[in-house]
């Protein structure tokens, strides 16, 4: 297949600069096994503490994991406007806020010196035994600094079943669903990496046929399972984006698991919506892929009746095409594969997330995060949350070693994972995989 550079404008520059790092022949000096969901195509960015305890911006390419400022150090981003220190730091909040420019030329500049032609990185032995680590030996980080958090509700599958369960099943949705993209501002405080435990929260529940509520560790812990993009600087504080100007705006993806409360949830969401059920904790995956990465697999979304009012409209392909899955692991025990779905189902697009998110004047800044909502499709198995699963807690799901879950036990490990795949390369996530814990107890 011819390869076709795919050439986005950038607005600030008025000129197209090409993604040579998608080129689906590349391959790496680096090893690469062959369903690794980190090709040389891929090159997302992270966070990470080395074994030296130096904590590094970097990038992965299959099992190693680059030190992006030991490269800037030696000068291999020379040409490349950025300041002395941009990869030297604990957060990527500075390369976000540098725009899609540079974003571009640094991806493509490392999907350069990884290539397998090029010699000049492959053949200098003392700079990459300062550059390239195992996987294993470096700890990943929270990427961004998160200053806001905006959780949306934008599975039109999931809204459904949740209206089926809590209110008026012909009436499902309620009437604002169709027209707007739904959404509640989280707490950046408790979002956490893969690999943190979480705490089962305390908090107030009304027992079934109860009229007085209780205080007391929930019974009913959830996963959801989405996705989040991070946002560059889009705006000044009462100016809107145009929904057609947004993706200018979303450096990349995370896998993400907003934990929930389900029986807390149910007793405080009337009438301001969620709260405590799902601020004690969200994970997220540590590599964020870029919208580069992602850009093969785009994919029209769900067909949108009515049809929305024009700063919502947008034409063309806004869905991705990202496989979704999530196991459950008991302790001492094999996973069990719970929910298999896509990222393409959801009936709102980012980039009308983000027109929405800004249409007051809402200000957005670098390394903001927005979750998508739970991700369900039309299939049972496809359902992101176990809510949804067991319906309620009415069906339980049996696992593997034969013990049933209508909600998640206390040292259960929910893994969620994701990828891209055509017939060329695999773009992938990696996981976000957290283990549940029982109440904190202070010492």
């Amino acid at each position: 297949m011819i390869y076709l550079i795919t050439e986005i404008l950038i607005k600030t520059n008025q000129y197209k600069m090409p993604i040579t790092a998608n080129n689906p022949e590349r391959k790496s000096w680096l090893t690469v096994s062959e369903n690794s969901d980190f090709p040389i195509q891929n090159i997302p960015f992270g966070v990470f503490l080395t074994k030296d305890d130096v904590i590094t911006i970097g990038t992965r390419i299959g099992d190693f994991a680059i030190d992006l400022g030991a490269l800037q150090q030696l000068n291999y981003f020379d040409g490349i406007e950025l300041t002395d220190d941009m990869f030297m730091q604990d957060t990527l909040n500075d390369f976000i806020s540098d725009g899609k420019k540079t974003w571009r030329l640094v991806r493509n500049r490392i999907a350069d010196l990884f290539d397998i032609d090029n010699a000049i990185l492959r053949e200098n032995k003392s700079h990459r035994e300062v550059v390239v680590f195992k996987i294993e030996d470096v700890e990943m980080q929270l990427p961004v600094l998160i200053g806001d958090y905006t959780d949306f509700y934008s599975s039109k599958e999931h809204a459904t079943n949740v209206g089926k369960m809590f209110r008026d099943p012909a009436n499902a949705l309620l009437p604002n669903w169709l027209h707007i993209p739904v959404g509640y501002h989280g707490r950046s405080s408790s979002i956490v990496p893969s690999g943190i435990p979480v705490h089962r929260p305390m908090g107030q529940t009304l027992p079934d046929g109860e009229k007085s509520p209780v205080f007391g560790p929930s019974r009913a812990i959830d996963f959801e399972l989405e996705m989040a993009f991070i946002t560059t600087d889009a705006n000044i504080m009462g100016e809107n984006i145009p929904v057609h100007e947004a993706e200018e705006y979303i450096f990349g993806m995370v896998l993400l698991n907003d934990w929930s409360a389900r029986d807390i949830q149910k007793w405080e969401y009337v009438p301001l919506g969620p709260f405590l059920a799902k601020n004690f904790a969200t994970s997220i995956s540590p590599w964020i892929v870029t919208m580069d990465a992602l850009e093969p697999f785009r994919t029209k979304g769900p067909n949108q009746d009515p049809t929305p009012l024009p700063y919502l409209q947008q034409k063309g392909r806004h869905a991705f095409d990202i496989h979704l899955e999530v196991a459950i692991t008991p302790e001492n025990a094999l996973p069990t594969i719970v929910s298999k779905s896509n990222f393409k189902y959801m009936y709102w697009s980012m980039s009308q997330q983000l027109a929405h998110h800004t249409s007051n004047g809402c200000r957005v800044n670098s390394g903001d995060m927005m979750g998508s909502g739970t991700i369900s499709g039309t299939e049972k198995d496809s359902f992101g949350s176990m809510l949804e699963l067991t319906w309620g807690g009415k069906n339980p799901i049996k696992m593997a070693d034969g013990s049933e879950r209508k909600f998640i036990n206390d040292n259960d490990t929910v893994t969620i994972s994701g990828y891209c795949k055509n017939h060329e390369f695999r773009i992938g996530f990696g996981e976000v995989s957290s283990k549940l814990l029982p109440p904190f107890v202070r010492k």
